[in-house]
């Protein structure tokens, strides 16, 4: 069958499907089920006779939009916050995964290159740090407290100021995807620049070790949610710039929605790290240094799972419900 044909034949079929996920037409269950099987097969049709073309990405993105609304109309009685993020957030991960594996990519390169700039500047670290920051961190390294920057201030109104600030930057790393994702990859620089400058900076003066102790006691929920929010503005550049099937206007609204979800995911994170950071990083250095290393770990395996492996974990759960519900 010519593609043109095929297109024709399913285009009224589609377009339904279309404003079904939307909300404007409502369905049960069973009738989403139908759908679903239905659409499978002309997603697998244009797989085996059209591969490369843009009807089967435009299937392949609607197979996965009524995938979703399968399983959020069967949930029954579930909390909506807890729904949130046990699985819809995880699907969006899952779906949206390459820009994730992109803002890992670029994150390393920019630190890299802070890294490499302080190595071969002295002065770098004092006009991306700030002298004052820079002489003050000399003078406690010297007295054998890296981390004493992070002593000063009341507990509870560091960690207000840090979480608030924190906030900041991860909004701008999302809110500027809207430029194309340009915006994100210049903030994503900035900030990971000045993070491969900071760590130089420690390494030079011999307090490499110290500083970790202390400053990866926040920063493995800090930085990674900071990878993650620029994942959800490159996804909002990539809405705009890559529309494919859909008009710019819905891809953008259908961007939008999708990466605004998963940058809400990263909040509880980020108050977690303001939190650590204003209570526990200030005592880094007197406690033992088995709590430093559960603390850093342990904050590693639970964001580094949430977003790196349970989406993985979600999307087959569902996919096998889904497919005994419709056999």
């Amino acid at each position: 069958m010519r593609e043109v044909y095929f297109i024709k034949q399913n285009k009224e079929k589609w377009l339904g499907i279309e404003q079904v996920i939307q909300g404007k037409i409502k369905k049960n269950p069973d009738d989403l089920s139908s759908l679903y099987i239905n659409l499978i097969n002309d997603l697998s049709f244009a797989q085996t006779y059209y591969p490369k073309s843009n009807t089967t990405v435009y299937l392949n993105h609607l197979s996965s939009q009524i995938f979703q609304k399968i399983y959020k109309t069967k949930r029954v009685e579930e909390n909506r916050l807890l729904y949130f993020f046990k699985t819809e957030v995880p699907l969006l991960v899952f779906e949206y995964r390459r820009f994730l594996m992109y803002a890992f990519l670029f994150f390393i390169l920019f630190t890299s290159i802070g890294v490499l700039s302080a190595i071969y500047d002295k002065d770098f670290a004092n006009v991306i740090l700030g002298e004052s920051y820079v002489n003050e961190t000399i003078e406690n390294i010297k007295k054998g407290n890296a981390v004493g920057v992070y002593q000063s201030g009341s507990t509870w109104g560091s960690s207000i100021g840090i979480i608030f600030n924190n906030i900041g930057v991860g909004a701008k790393l999302y809110v500027y995807g809207i430029f194309g994702g340009v915006g994100t990859l210049f903030a994503l620089l900035s900030n990971s620049v000045m993070l491969g400058s900071f760590q130089y900076f420690f390494y030079d003066y011999g307090a490499l070790k110290d500083s970790a102790r202390g400053i990866w006691l926040h920063g493995v929920f800090e930085i990674f949610s900071m990878v993650v929010e620029a994942m959800c503005g490159l996804i909002l550049g990539a809405s705009i710039l890559f529309p494919k099937t859909l008009s710019r206007f819905n891809s953008f609204k259908n961007g939008f929605k999708d990466s605004f979800k998963i940058f809400l995911s990263t909040v509880p994170f980020t108050v977690c790290a303001g939190i650590i950071e204003g209570y526990v990083t200030r005592h880094a250095l007197k406690m033992p240094l088995i709590l430093n290393l559960i603390i850093i770990f342990g904050s590693l395996f639970i964001i580094g799972f949430y977003y790196l492996v349970y989406p993985t974990i979600v999307s087959k759960k569902i996919n096998n419900q889904i497919n005994d519900a419709v056999l």
